[in-house]
């Protein structure tokens, strides 16, 4: 199992870089294993990973008061770089629930990102955690829509569809679905929730995913 790990580490490398030498990210890994060395994290924990909608929510833990969070995202990272630093943002911290907010920036790769892209890279590191975790729950957060990827959005909501029916056919995983909320009655995106970028969300935001994501937390 570990020289599968080895082999689909060396693979995930060279497909976003095309060099075994290039390590993106790697200052924000290391900040994460800075962090570890001072602080050990805690047995048990609800685990966040992805990217930056976890980054930014830094005080995430003042959201969910009765749970312990652990949150490893970074921000501009895809679903390749979650495989990629298992090792560092998984399988260090023997999470009980895993909750993945990632695909958003896979889209913007490239005309040659479908939604099935997508979804393959999610069932990928579902089976890679799951290859270690056999009784973890693992929770998907649906992509959000956001004005500055507009269009993106029915990209997404494929890629959407197919991650939900997915996880919905596996033991112990989920699919936690933000993308209406974060609409109106009409069907447009709620721009109030949104910070001047326009792809980041403010408190408002948060706010709509907190109540969305509470239910589905392990206690």
């Amino acid at each position: 199992m570990k020289l599968l790990f080895r082999c689909l580490v060396f693979v995930t490398l060279v497909a976003l870089n095309g060099s075994v030498f290039s390590q993106p990210f790697i200052n924000e890994i290391k900040a994460f294993r800075r962090a570890d060395s001072i602080t050990a994290p805690a047995k048990d924990a609800i685990l966040l990973i992805g990217s930056s909608s976890f980054t930014n929510w830094k005080n995430v833990a003042t959201y969910f008061p009765n749970h312990t969070i652990i949150n490893r995202g970074f921000g501009g990272s895809s679903l390749p770089h979650m495989t990629l630093y298992a090792e560092d943002i998984i399988f260090k911290y023997n999470p009980k629930q895993i909750i993945i907010y990632c695909g958003e920036n896979d889209l913007t790769g490239g005309p040659s990102i479908t939604a099935d892209t997508v979804f393959e890279r999610v069932k990928k590191l579902h089976q890679l955690i799951r290859s270690r975790y056999k009784k973890v729950t693992i929770s998907y957060i649906s992509m959000k829509p956001s004005p500055s990827r507009e269009k993106y959005l029915e990209t997404m909501q494929k890629a959407n569809r197919l991650i939900k029916t997915f996880m919905e056919q596996q033991k112990k995983s989920n699919y936690i679905d933000v993308y209406n909320s974060m609409l109106d009655d009409n069907g447009n995106i709620l721009t109030h929730i949104f910070l001047s970028d326009k792809l980041h969300m403010n408190a408002e935001g948060y706010k709509i995913w907190q109540g969305i994501i509470a239910p589905y937390l392990v206690n």
